[in-house]
C-alpha cells in the first residue's frame, strides 16, 4: 500500500461542489487507488493526546461533530464505518515495540471530521474497518516521522494509512473566495512541494526552521504533523507524488500527496 497526506479542508467539502478538493476525493476509487483496503489507518490533525492512542472501537464508529458554525445538516450525516480493533491493537504492538509506548487505548471515542469527511467522500459505503491514531501536538515533526516508520509494517498487511490535515492552516488569516492567495501561504505551499517532490525529507522533517512562513502556515503544528506519520511509513526511498492541489479563501491549500515505497 501507498500512504497518503489528506488536506481535508472544511466540513462542508461534502455538500459544496464548488471547492475544488470535493470532486478529487469522489473520485479516489477511480483515478487514486483501485485497490480495497483491508483497514484503514487515519491520523487526524483534530485527535491530539499527550501519549500516542488509538480508539479501539468494536461495533461500528460514532461520528463526531468536532466544529461549529456550519449548517445544521451537517450533525446530520453519519459515517457509521465498523471499527477495527485488531488494527487498533496491532498499531499499539508496533508502536511499544519501538518505543512509542505505552499507548493508550479509548474505547468510546469514534471519527472526528478530519476521518470521516473525507471518507465519506472516499469510501461513502462505509464498509470498511477504520481506526484513529492522535497526534502529539507537543511533539516535533521528526517524532511523527519516526512514528511513521514503526507503523510502516501496516503497509504490507493491507492496511492503507491517510494522514489527514492541511498542508497550510491558519484560520486566523482567511479571505473571501476567489481572492488572490496570500504571498505566505503561497511560499510555504511551494516550498512544501518542492522539499517533498525533491526528496528534501529531512528539510520537511525541520519545515520549523527551514520552511519560510512556516509559522504564518502553521501557527500551531496538528494539521501538519499528520503528513510527517504518512512519509515516514512508506520508507526512507519513497517517492512523492503531488495527487492534488487546490486553494479555498486565498490561504487554505488543498495539496494532498501519495508516498510510493521504492521497495
Amino acid at each position: 500500500m501507498d500512504t497518503f497526506f489528506i488536506s481535508h479542508g472544511v466540513p462542508t467539502i461534502i455538500m459544496d461542489d464548488g471547492i475544488p478538493a470535493g470532486p478529487f476525493l469522489k473520485s479516489w476509487k477511480s483515478s487514486i487507488m483501485q485497490e480495497m483496503p483491508k483497514a484503514i489507518l487515519v491520523v487526524s490533525a483534530h485527535w491530539i493526546t499527550d501519549e500516542p492512542t488509538v480508539n479501539l472501537i468494536d461495533g461500528a464508529n460514532d461520528t463526531i461533530y468536532d466544529f461549529y458554525g456550519f449548517p445544521s445538516t451537517m450533525d446530520r450525516l453519519e459515517y457509521p464505518a465498523p471499527g477495527a480493533p485488531d488494527l487498533a491493537q496491532r498499531v499499539k504492538e508496533l508502536l511499544d515495540n519501538s518505543g512509542f509506548g505505552p499507548v493508550k487505548e479509548d474505547k468510546t471515542r469514534g471519527l472526528d471530521h478530519g476521518a470521516w469527511v473525507p471518507l465519506m467522500l472516499m469510501y461513502p459505503e462505509a464498509t470498511i474497518p477504520v481506526c484513529q491514531l492522535s497526534v502529539q501536538h507537543e511533539k516535533e515533526a521528526e517524532y511523527h516521522y519516526k512514528l511513521g516508520k514503526a507503523l510502516g509494517p501496516l503497509r504490507e498487511e493491507g492496511v492503507l494509512i491517510i494522514g489527514s490535515g492541511n498542508a497550510t492552516h491558519n484560520l486566523r488569516i482567511i479571505g473571501q473566495e476567489g481572492g488572490p492567495i496570500l504571498k505566505w501561504a503561497s511560499d510555504f505551499d511551494t516550498w512544501l512541494q518542492e522539499s517533498l517532490i525533491n526528496g528534501r525529507y529531512d528539510d520537511v522533517n525541520n519545515y520549523e526552521k527551514k520552511a519560510p512562513s512556516a509559522s504564518m502556515a502553521h501557527p500551531w503544528p496538528e494539521h501538519l504533523l499528520p503528513l510527517h506519520v504518512a512519509l515516514g511509513a512508506a520508507d526512507e526511498g519513497a517517492k512523492a507524488e503531488l495527487i492534488h492541489h487546490s486553494w479555498t479563501n486565498c490561504t487554505v491549500s488543498y495539496a494532498s500527496y501519495r508516498f510510493t515505497s521504492a521497495k
